[in-house]
């Protein structure tokens, strides 16, 4: 790694102290890391610099940027005494640290609702499983740093059969035709009309991302992010109109790669600069839509969301391509974003942090693990979960847990077991690491219909 000094201006490292500083604790505590990946991390700290002012190195960086905040265009809001209602699903299976952070979002002036799905966990700002309704306003982390992480499957004609006389082109065609990691993206260009979006011209923060989502479209990311083959058991008289019976199908789980992290990244810090909230609730500072800066923030979440489509429909065009299989139907949804929507007979802003979108007849999928199965499911429109359902199982443990509870011979056994190829993996994402997804199912009955079971056969995930 030799970073110069130029190469921190370009990032907004304009002052010599703190490129001083930079240089110093880089070279001393993060010497192993590429430049890019140096650099990557200063323009996070810049960017975000309340999520690094008490690590143990980089808070002497963070701090640089903190106290040269300038712009006293604030309001300051207090929380309410009470929270505001909520419906939680499953609530003897959801850890305390979830629930607490969910009755701090309770608390927000904003706030008319919120509902805990069965799947939840604590995470950054709104829990992961959160669903919140709020007045006009979007809360950059109430959505999260994957805008638009999203699930997409298509089912195709091929049977059962075909899974199995064609395994060597499906991994192939998985080897071949994703990428997965944090950088760079597949070795042939792709195209996707959402490149050519007004929105990279309309915003000029926006704009110096553009080259970047060209780089990673149609890619995955890392962390529980996957693309798989597997066999669909649809349901008899199912809500997709196909008849019942086991099929090929091809599921992707990933969002808006950097994209969408550097736009939640952006625009967190600027909520955090005109909202400022109680220190234990700063993470859930909010922009308000009749604002200038918080319709920017809603085009550009939604450009994310777009480009998160984007990337799964070249995945899903691709793998088809190199296999021959001819698609039926595909069905996807978000589960990290932002809708209007109407709530008790108000238009509300719903953020669903980790959570499926669920209105009456709405199809959704929501996935187990590596070797458990995941649901095609349709919604029942359910008021008191604000029309959502789970993301997933959710996780039951860390991923720092998870690494030193599992081996990779313990791991491998199982896969075997369920009879499932994995490409990649880590013991991360060991399939202990989830909730038993039979439990969340049962634990959301009220919530969903399920259409079809989705049994994982070849996985496809980043290796840590």
């Amino acid at each position: 790694m030799h970073i110069r000094s130029k190469d921190l201006s370009k990032i907004g490292y304009t002052n010599n102290q703190t490129r001083s500083l930079a240089i110093t604790i880089l070279s001393k505590h993060y010497k192993h890391q590429s430049k890019q990946e140096a650099l990557d991390l200063l323009t996070q700290i810049k960017n975000n610099p309340t999520k690094y002012e008490t690590h143990e190195f980089l808070s002497k960086i963070a701090l640089q940027f903190l106290d040269k905040k300038e712009d006293k265009h604030f309001t300051a809001y207090d929380l309410l005494s009470e929270p505001q209602p909520v419906k939680t699903f499953g609530n003897k299976f959801i850890e305390t640290s979830a629930k607490q952070q969910m009755d701090i979002a309770l608390r927000l002036p904003i706030t008319a609702k919120g509902a805990l799905m069965p799947d939840a966990h604590a995470g950054y700002g709104l829990p992961i499983g959160g669903v919140l309704a709020v007045k006009n306003a979007v809360i950059p982390y109430g959505i999260g740093v994957d805008i638009g992480c999203r699930m997409a499957m298509t089912i195709f004609e091929a049977n059962e059969r075909a899974l199995t006389q064609y395994s060597y082109q499906c991994k192939m065609a998985l080897k071949e035709g994703t990428h997965f990691g944090m950088e760079g993206g597949l070795e042939t260009k792709q195209s996707h009309d959402i490149l050519d979006s007004q929105v990279f011209n309309e915003i000029p923060f926006i704009k110096q991302l553009q080259g970047k989502a060209a780089r990673q479209l149609g890619s995955s990311g890392s962390g529980n992010h996957f693309v798989e083959w597997g066999i669909i058991e649809l349901q008899e008289q199912n809500n997709l109109n196909v008849k019942a019976g086991k099929y090929v199908a091809l599921l992707s789980h990933s969002g808006s790669r950097g994209l969408g992290s550097n736009i939640a990244m952006h625009y967190f810090q600027k909520a955090m600069d005109v909202c400022k909230l109680p220190n234990h609730a700063k993470q859930l500072a909010w922009l308000d839509l009749n604002t200038e800066l918080g319709m920017e923030y809603w085009l550009a979440m939604n450009l994310a969301g777009d480009y998160a489509k984007a990337c799964h429909d070249v995945i899903h065009k691709n793998l088809a391509k190199q296999t021959g299989f001819k698609p039926i139907i595909k069905v996807e949804n978000h589960h990290n974003f932002a809708w209007k929507e109407m709530v008790d007979c108000e238009e509300m802003i719903v953020h669903r942090k980790g959570a499926t979108p669920a209105k009456l007849g709405e199809l959704g999928i929501i996935p187990g693990s590596m070797i458990h199965p995941g649901y095609l499911v349709s919604g029942k429109g359910n008021e008191a979960a604000i029309n959502s359902a789970s993301h997933g199982a959710g996780r039951a443990m860390s991923r720092s847990k998870a690494k030193q509870m599992n081996t990779v011979s313990g791991m491998k056994k199982l896969l075997i077991e369920h009879g499932v190829t994995l490409i990649g993996g880590s013991t991360e994402e060991a399939p202990n690491a989830y909730k038993d997804i039979e439990q969340v199912m049962r634990n959301q009955s009220d919530l969903v219909n399920v259409e079809g079971i989705f049994y994982p056969k070849i996985v496809r995930m980043n290796k840590e």
